[in-house]
């Protein structure tokens, strides 16, 4: 059983920093989990706890000269996975929160691990930071380039977003912005958005930032 519910395609037709907000506390699922003993495939994944929001005109953001063949993927429609591959290494998965032709998305930086957790140490060779990070969390859940990018992440492909309908992460979580990491142009916007305190972070919240309470409507079809 897959875990979460999965929402209504409109879920994510937001503006791009609302998304990123709103997709702290929901479930990053991957249903090609290896086998368990039994021989099912179960899924893997985790909560959400790290974000980060890249815009149109922002120059940090892989669509600021326009639409590519690498980039194509951020011009579709919202609810998108838009999947690249860094250092020519890792691999980063984003959310598509725009409307088709706009070139916007959101970079999912970390989850707490819970579904799968086995098959996730044994995709990553260990456990320390186990998806603290974006490259790490893709790794950790079997994400690529070449499987996943242009794939729909509301449920017609392996790869899904999911409101928890558990209370895993408190509706009164504090919900932090503050300055992205790794960019060194538009560096000034708060576009990080970060579950307060969480252990699984990529990287602790530094000032200037500004926080707010996470709302009941992130949990909500």
């Amino acid at each position: 059983m897959v875990p979460g519910i999965q929402p209504d395609p409109d879920w994510f037709s937001v503006p791009t920093l609302e998304l990123a907000r709103k997709l702290i506390g929901t479930l990053l699922i991957h249903e090609q989990g290896v086998p368990d003993v039994n021989g099912r495939t179960g899924a893997i994944g985790g909560i959400i706890v790290e974000t980060e929001a890249y815009l149109t005109g922002d120059p940090a953001s892989h669509a600021f000269r326009g639409k590519t063949q690498r980039n194509a993927a951020m011009f579709r429609a919202p609810g998108t996975a838009y999947v690249y591959r860094i250092y020519g290494v890792h691999h980063c998965i984003n959310v598509v929160g725009a409307p088709s032709g706009i070139g916007e998305a959101v970079l999912i930086r970390a989850l707490e691990p819970v579904w799968g957790i086995d098959a996730m140490i044994a995709n990553r060779g260990g456990q320390k930071n186990l998806c603290s990070g974006p490259g790490r969390l893709c790794q950790a859940l079997a994400i690529s380039t070449g499987k996943h990018n242009g794939t729909r992440l509301t449920g017609e492909g392996p790869i899904s977003i999911r409101l928890d309908d558990t209370g895993r992460l408190p509706a009164q979580t504090e919900i932090v912005a503050t300055r992205r990491i790794g960019v060194s142009t538009g560096i000034e916007n708060l576009w990080r958005f970060v579950a307060a305190g969480h252990p699984a972070l990529s990287r602790p919240v530094q000032p200037p930032m500004i926080s707010s309470i996470r709302s009941r409507s992130s949990i909500e079809k």
